[in-house]
């Protein structure tokens, strides 16, 4: 009994850590690499926490897209914030270690954080969709209280979808000689390779979770786009046409900056593997870093009551 029991702790192996890396082939400029590196996340946390703070603090802006805009902004803040640590610490003091439990927490924000994302994003189609096709009734459709419902379900859909894959990875027996991950964060495609047990429950799960989430909602984007443009064709004069699709262009450049990586890192995953390593790892950071820079930089040059309530906290934040 005593025996049996031995084997079988001793047949069952999880990692106390992975081993993570940096950009493979530019290890020995690793220092310099973090410059840009902390001048992008300093970038995406600015820009992002200056949207929440100039929606805040101007009444003007207290309207459903603004609203949607906010959500946008605080789910990039936590994207951010899901991979700074490590990559940083990664890149400025050669910390490569992560325990696995904080593997698989961070695993679990990364993800959370891109189907909230993907969710707001969904959202904020819908909005547009309601203020052109029905702009009189707009104010009526979304009020505050389905707009915090909206959120509320958001953030339900990501827990629900994503809470059982912490616990898939922890039935699974590891490798003690495959711990080395293939970026400065935990992906789950990453980590479950990691595994030296049948992993099609992860596979499969994983690619609910994918279909169900990014995949559902890049088609119902897609559908909101084509009733929008179905609505905008029955409009009078070309004017009203070009004025009523400017409202979206800042909404459809940040679709394309989040989806395009994620079906980038999507496909790397199961079926670069033939790629060279940078490969790999570059497609990850731009899909997870680009976005929340961008966003920001997008809706400030393309709106301008963001842009200049951006400035005006600006020019507080000086004063004080």
């Amino acid at each position: 009994m005593l025996a049996s029991w031995s084997f079988a702790s001793i047949s069952f192996f999880q990692p106390p850590a992975f081993l993570m890396i940096g950009i493979p082939g530019l290890e020995a400029i690793h220092g310099w690499i973090s410059i840009p590196f902390s001048y992008v996340y300093t970038a995406a946390l600015t820009g992002n926490c200056l949207i929440l703070l100039a929606v805040r603090r101007t009444p003007s802006l207290h309207q459903p897209m603004y609203y949607f805009l906010s959500m946008l902004a605080l789910t990039d803040v936590g994207l951010t914030l899901a991979t700074m640590p490590t990559t940083l610490a990664a890149l400025w003091f050669d910390h490569w270690l992560i325990g696995f439990n904080a593997c698989l927490v961070q695993m679990f924000f990364l993800h959370f954080f891109s189907v909230v994302e993907s969710s707001v994003l969904l959202a904020m189609s819908f909005d547009r969709f309601v203020a052109i096709s029905n702009p009189l009734r707009y104010a009526s459709v979304l009020t505050n209280n389905v707009i915090i419902r909206i959120g509320l379900a958001i953030v339900a859909r990501a827990t629900v979808s994503l809470f059982p894959l912490p616990f898939l990875l922890k039935r699974l027996n590891f490798c003690p000689g495959k711990i080395l991950l293939s970026h400065s964060f935990c992906f789950h495609a990453d980590v479950m390779k990691r595994a030296c047990a049948d992993i099609t429950v992860n596979i499969i799960y994983g690619l609910y979770v994918v279909l169900s989430t990014v995949g559902f909602d890049s088609l119902l984007i897609a559908l909101s786009y084509t009733l929008i443009l179905h609505t905008v064709m029955s409009l009078a004069s070309p004017r009203e046409h070009i004025r009523a699709l400017n409202t979206c262009v800042s909404h459809i450049l940040a679709v394309l900056v989040f989806f395009i990586p994620v079906v980038g890192v999507s496909m790397i995953h199961r079926f670069g593997r033939h790629l060279p390593p940078i490969v790999q790892a570059l497609v990850a950071y731009v899909y997870l870093v680009v976005p929340p820079v961008l966003n920001p930089i997008i809706y400030s040059v393309k709106s301008k009551p963001i842009r200049e309530a951006m400035l005006r906290v600006l020019r507080e934040k000086r004063k004080g």
